[in-house]
């Protein structure tokens, strides 16, 4: 496999201060062969000074009032003339100047998705988050792909769809769940460190999980119907009680202790007598 090209894209709205340090970590990679997009919801804040700072290490960028998160990554994706995209978001930065080139050198096997690990940044802690080897439907329950380190072929978008611009949070989760558990699209975990990101968005943002439920039940009517019920399913095997149990069983001494309490609570609950 060639080496690819990349088009990173930087969506942005009113973060200057954001906007700066992902600039100035995409455009200091050793790798050279990167399309850089920044898509500027038309900022108040000075964001557009720090884009014309930029202009000549930026290939291609717009400042113009969107629709949205996704109204804007799309714009970007029409834009975008690489063999892959990564969506680096206003405020996230790649992890070192080697990083792009290191995943470069992993892709091997021309796979529609490649993604990595982050370093998951909040306001009091920086923590390590990795990804599985193999994404399942039970993975895409409760969790999602980070698109901050997931390579996409540019491709994909035009076999599948854009992101769906009703949605406000959800549609990179809508976008994965379909390519991989509905279309069958070949991916690779790559075990490297990719990004630095920003958990102050809006999606880390606990007052939107009413939201990013209500957006994920509509995915799951409109692609995989026959799987509704599993999907309720999966959620009772997520509930604590039910994950104490498991691990209960686990332990061999626990789960005999537990075993021995359930027959003697059973001999003191009265048998229903059967029908003849």
């Amino acid at each position: 496999m060639t080496e690819p090209r990349f088009s990173i894209i930087t969506i942005n709205y009113n973060d200057q201060l954001g906007l700066q340090k992902t600039i100035e970590s995409v455009i200091s990679q050793t790798y050279t062969g990167i399309e850089f997009i920044v898509v500027d919801g038309d900022s108040s804040d000075g964001s557009k000074g720090i884009i014309d700072q930029y202009s000549s290490q930026i290939n291609k960028w717009v400042s113009e009032k969107d629709k949205g998160i996704y109204h804007a990554m799309n714009k970007g994706i029409k834009m975008a003339t690489g063999d892959y995209l990564l969506f680096l978001n206003s405020g996230d930065s790649l992890i070192d100047l080697e990083v792009v080139t290191a995943v470069s050198n992993s892709m091997t096997d021309n796979k529609d998705l490649y993604y990595g690990d982050i370093y998951f940044k909040r306001e009091d802690k920086t923590t390590k988050e990795t990804f599985p080897e193999n994404l399942t439907f039970d993975f895409f329950y409760y969790n999602n792909l980070s698109h901050q380190a997931t390579f996409i072929k540019r491709t994909l978008f035009d076999d599948l769809f854009l992101y769906n611009e009703s949605y406000k949070i959800a549609a990179d989760w809508e976008f994965f769940i379909y390519a991989i558990c509905k279309a069958n699209a070949s991916y690779r975990h790559l075990p490297i460190y990719i990004t630095l990101y920003d958990g102050t968005g809006i999606s880390s943002n606990e007052k939107n999980k009413e939201i990013i439920t209500k957006e994920r039940e509509m995915t799951i009517d409109k692609y995989f119907p026959a799987f509704k019920d599993d999907y309720d399913k999966i959620s009772i095997l997520r509930q604590r009680r039910f994950k104490q149990f498991l691990s209960i069983k686990e332990n061999r001494t626990a789960w005999e202790i537990l075993k021995i309490l359930m027959k003697i609570i059973l001999l003191f609950i009265p048998s229903k007598k059967q029908n003849d």
